[in-house]
């Protein structure tokens, strides 16, 4: 089949969209398949080609709310003239998919959409938006949810909309096939007989980086030392920032004004110093822990490479996800594919991923009127004492996860679901 993935962002780009489109297109690739993959033009890609896969580059920013901008005319010609058997569009909100819209009906390719969650249902300012969308579900050959039970699939469901498909993420369970590096330990300043937790995740404030250190901190394992593994790069480092006015325009068109004045208020508070920002108040704990006399706890905060951040999974004892808002994160299957236990907010799906796999827990923790978890400090730390003072639970958990990922949550198995579905679309008469 001729196979078209729309996705914003894409190799060498990193991030959790990137990673499912890249982990399906280079395997549906070497099944035989002709696979191309339209996103953003970036300066940083060296070639069209990436192991096998087509790159369509196009300078198209934005969305249906912020506006569109760039070569959208010729990205919709493309849609419209190419000869694809199937075009996917990798989540909506960005504008590979918004972009598409206004000429869906011109598409002659079978056509397939991945929400990803629809992070913005609750922003009044996507209201217009979604009532929008549900005229263009009902075009697709099929819906594609990473969830059984999540706001895109229930959504359309209250909708009347049953083009739905349930497909989960997984991991590269290759990657995980690799001895244990002891020295791994050693380099962050621990033996065998202490304990290792990691989290990954970017440094926006929205993965729990500051809520789990500040548990950390409040935690208390008795005698046995403890290293906590942040694991995250810093967003915008090295990009380019819009000019300010039109800076605003877009978060204003995005979020309201109501946004603006808030975030002005929070930069007032913190000029006059009555509050801090997000990696400030994250070092300022980093920095306590890591000076207390007793020296039984360390806080490590590293941006690994991906051989490196493979070991730390291998190494650690549990894996803690704080995170605030997400869809179905990936973090949880590697967590798995490791044989690692995790603890996880109920951010998107990560109480079905832990149902699923059999390889974590959630911990309690509600949700704001938008979606957002909160999370409690106190609450995660009392929660991470009571798992890790129950190893056997620890090695039930990651004996479980692990056989789950091998068996079904690993990229092979999830290509050939999309490969079936993609090949039962293709055979329907249009």
């Amino acid at each position: 089949m001729k196979i078209l993935l729309c996705v914003e962002f894409y190799f060498p780009s990193i991030g959790g969209a990137q990673e499912v489109v890249r982990q399906v297109a280079e395997r549906l690739v070497r099944r035989g398949h002709t696979v191309t993959v339209a996103t953003t033009e970036l300066t940083t890609r060296c070639s069209l080609l990436n192991n096998g896969v087509k790159i369509a580059e196009f300078a198209v920013a934005g969305n249906r709310v912020r506006g569109l901008k760039g070569e959208v005319d010729r990205y919709q010609s493309f849609l419209m003239e190419s000869q694809f058997d199937l075009v996917m569009f990798y989540a909506t909100q960005q504008w590979t998919f918004d972009a598409a819209c206004p000429v869906i009906s011109k598409i002659s390719a079978r056509k397939a959409l991945v929400p990803c969650g629809y992070s913005n249902l609750y922003e009044p300012s996507y209201a217009s938006y979604f009532s929008y969308l549900p005229s263009i579900l009902r075009q697709m050959d099929v819906v594609i949810y990473h969830a059984e039970k999540y706001r895109d699939i229930d959504f359309a469901k209250s909708h009347g909309i049953h083009n739905d498909v349930v497909v989960p993420n997984g991991a590269d369970i290759d990657e995980f096939k690799v001895a244990v590096d002891t020295s791994f330990r050693e380099s962050v300043g621990v033996d065998d007989t202490s304990i290792v937790l990691l989290t990954v995740g970017s440094l926006t404030g929205l993965k729990g980086h500051l809520e789990l250190a500040t548990a950390y901190e409040q935690a208390s394992f008795g005698s046995r030392k403890s290293v906590l593994i942040l694991n995250g790069n810093a967003p915008g480092v090295g990009s380019k920032r819009p000019n300010l006015l039109r800076h605003v325009i877009m978060v204003v068109r995005e979020y309201g004004w109501m946004y603006i004045v808030r975030r002005c208020l929070k930069l007032a508070k913190r000029v006059a110093g009555k509050g801090q920002r997000h990696m400030e108040s994250l070092q300022n704990i980093v920095d306590r822990v890591n000076s207390e006399r007793s020296a039984l706890k360390r806080i490590v905060m590293v941006d690994l490479s991906r051989t490196e951040l493979i070991q730390a999974y291998l190494n650690s004892d549990l894996f803690v996800f704080a995170s605030h808002i997400e869809y179905s994160p990936l973090v949880l299957y590697e967590a798995c594919a490791a044989g690692t236990p995790f603890l996880a907010s109920p951010a998107g799906n990560a109480a079905e991923i832990a149902a699923w796999t059999g390889g974590g827990e959630i911990f309690k923790a509600n949700a704001d009127p938008k979606g957002y978890i909160k999370i409690s400090p106190s609450d995660l730390a009392r929660h991470m004492e009571q798992l890790l003072a129950m190893p056997q639970k620890l090695n039930e958990l990651g004996v479980r996860g692990c056989a789950a990922s091998r068996n079904r949550f690993n990229w092979e198995a999830i290509t050939s679901q999309y490969e079936t579905l993609f090949y039962s679309l293709s055979k329907k008469q249009k």
